[in-house]
């Protein structure tokens, strides 16, 4: 599958933020709310919504009903493997004190 280059960017553009980064460190955890993410990672919801929406555009994070609750968790099939990639790789080559 070809795509365009400035996926890069954008993809990258959400590892890079520390909002987003938070939420995808608290979604390693579990699956959670808009409401369980906030609290976990100390941000208001309007900004959590915004970096959420974002991260959904990408299918980074994606999201299910759960009776009036959307439940929010990474992508299975394509993130979590990419995350443990890059906790590999950082525990073998980021050496930092």
């Amino acid at each position: 599958m070809k795509c365009k280059s400035n996926t890069y960017h954008i993809f990258f553009r959400n590892l890079a933020n520390p909002i987003k980064t938070k939420i995808i460190s608290a979604l390693k955890e579990k699956e959670m709310s808009v409401s369980e993410i906030s609290k976990k990672i100390k941000v208001e919801q309007s900004k959590l919504s915004h970096a959420l929406a974002s991260l959904r555009f990408c299918s980074i994070v994606q999201s299910k009903q759960r009776g009036k609750q959307r439940i929010y968790y990474l992508n299975k099939q394509t993130i979590i493997p990419i995350l443990k990639i890059i906790d590999k790789h950082k525990c073998k080559f980021c050496k930092y004190k």
